[in-house]
């Protein structure tokens, strides 16, 4: 009794200073029992997922809600605030890799599944590419849990796979699907699969994964009326296809859903709400292994990837769309969480940083101004693909890139830019003007008066006008971006439930696998061989 007293009065001083309530601690102390394991353990991870991305999307709900982002006390407001900035645990997370302080999402994604630091492109192996390990979702199912994999991008993109697939290259998609389909695991959903019949590369497998899968016992759907059949009707063995898949086999930006050809698309929410549906038995499982009867329970992990996506692209409202989206999938869980409170884990963090966002810009001092982004209806790839397509397709025939003024004496350009962007072209300075002018002749005609080097700081790889549209837009609204690529910033960690007290503090990326391993009741060392 003494040493458990102790135990509880240090677990209290921990998680002071980390930010809690001393009463609060105290009732959280007691529910965990510390030693506790959970039944049911959700790992979110927010691709591209940093500090300044949470804090955006805060304000930004700050405005829409009707307060403003220059006043603490509404940004304050619960209602203002994500679902994970209010979990009850926090701490932080290095992310670098074996050989960058910018890490990949595969080198990433190894960290938080298998522990160990390997490099870039390289899943579920070691930094040499010789020796494959084990993750903790293989782990978890290797002591009775059931496990689940979802992510709004490919399900064999590189942060799914590093839970189920072990691949020298990240590219080798089609040998990842391979592994995907023999896995065993009870669920998969979100977006498609990029090679399913053949290589993606040389030196990759070209095996029919859909042949593959149905070998192995598994159903696949992709019509939004029979994943959500599976919330009242559960099955095992399910890949879950999002019936529209937007760019590279991945889930639509969430700010694009509500355009008609996206009716049937499921957000990130409703995929983790069938994904639990179909993972939790009640009690009529055989127990972790021990034949008593008692419900297995679960791990689940769920990527929100295009916030990654997003952010390459410089995209703060598409930014801002997806962590609210993946943010309602963390509510979800937490939906859950509070029917099962002794018996539920959730952990949310990013893998690293994309895009160099920042909170405040050189133009706008100490100011913001996100009331400017709340007329942004669609995301750079909604518009590349079809407004922006369309009006390319017009006045690229005759298209002379030496006048000065071709966007400006273009209607039909600015009123594009007004419509989808609440951008008034007319109420720019000049010198956003020449950028847009310099973007739109590049975009049109593969020309402008810049030099190389000047178009590759300007655009990265993106569509120079659209890129462009974004950055104007976003530094009015006093959001910054550094990079088409990851930064290296520590990223936060929240945790809530059982055992959520293993995540606070100043940690490394490999030691939230270590950390998860522990709470699912694993004991030996990380990494394991496969």
């Amino acid at each position: 009794m003494r040493m458990r007293k102790i135990a509880a009065m240090c677990l209290l001083t921990l998680c002071a200073t980390f930010g809690g309530t001393n009463a609060g601690l105290a009732e959280q102390a007691g529910n965990d029992g510390l030693h506790r394991l959970p039944k049911y353990v959700f790992f979110f991870l927010g691709d591209g997922m940093a500090s300044a991305h949470i804090q955006a999307t805060e304000a930004y709900l700050t405005v829409l809600n009707g307060g403003s982002d220059k006043k603490a006390e509404d940004l304050l407001k619960p209602e203002n605030r994500l679902n994970m900035s209010r979990m009850f645990y926090s701490g932080m997370q290095t992310t670098f890799d074996a050989s960058a302080l910018m890490t990949d999402s595969a080198s990433a994604a190894t960290a938080f599944a298998s522990g160990i630091k390997t490099r870039s492109g390289t899943i579920g192996m070691d930094n040499k590419a010789t020796r494959s390990y084990k993750s903790v979702a293989q782990l978890a199912r290797e002591m009775g849990l059931k496990v689940g994999v979802i992510s709004s991008v490919s399900l064999d993109h590189a942060t799914p796979a590093a839970y189920y697939a072990s691949v020298p290259n990240r590219g080798y998609m089609n040998s990842i699907a391979a592994q995907l389909a023999t896995s065993g695991y009870d669920f998969f959903g979100g977006g498609g699969l990029v090679c399913p019949t053949g290589a993606c590369r040389g030196g990759d497998s070209s095996v029919d994964v859909w042949k593959l899968l149905k070998d192995n016992g598994y159903t696949v759907l992709n019509s939004g009326e029979q994943i959500r059949a599976l919330k009242s009707t559960p099955k095992n063995r399910v890949v879950c296809i999002n019936p529209v898949l937007q760019d590279s086999q991945a889930m639509p930006y969430a700010i694009d859903m509500d355009e008609e050809r996206y009716a049937d698309n499921l957000s990130l929410k409703e995929m983790t709400e069938v994904a639990i549906a179909s993972l939790y038995e009640g009690k009529k499982g055989q127990g972790r292994g021990n034949g008593m009867g008692v419900e297995r329970g679960f791990f689940l992990m769920v990527e929100g990837g295009k916030i990654d996506w997003a952010s390459h692209a410089n995209d703060a409202m598409a930014t801002i769309g997806d962590m609210i989206d993946f943010d309602n999938a963390v509510g979800a869980a937490l939906d859950f969480y509070r029917q099962h409170p002794n018996e539920t884990l959730i952990v949310v963090t990013g893998d690293h940083e994309t895009g160099g966002m920042s909170i405040g810009h050189a133009t706008t001092g100490y100011t913001a101004y996100y009331d400017r982004l709340l007329d942004q209806t669609v995301s750079f790839t909604h518009f590349g693909q079809d407004q922006w397509a369309k009006h390319k397709a017009v006045y690229t025939p005759g298209y002379d890139w030496t006048k000065t003024d071709n966007l400006a004496q273009n209607p039909d350009m600015k009123n594009l830019m007004l419509d989808l962007f609440g951008l008034n072209y007319d109420g720019l300075n000049a010198y956003q003007k020449e950028k847009l002018e310099d973007a739109y002749d590049q975009s049109m005609a593969g020309r402008n008066d810049n030099s190389r080097d000047e178009n590759t700081y300007l655009y990265g790889g993106y569509e120079p006008i659209i890129v462009t549209i974004t950055h104007v837009l976003n530094e009015r609204a006093s959001i910054g971006w550094t990079s088409y690529s990851h930064t290296g910033v520590p990223v936060p960690v929240f945790a809530e439930g059982q055992q959520g007290w293993r995540f606070s503090g100043f940690y490394d990326n490999t030691d939230i696998a270590r950390q998860l391993a522990r709470a699912i009741g694993f004991r030996g060392e990380l990494p394991v061989a496969r």
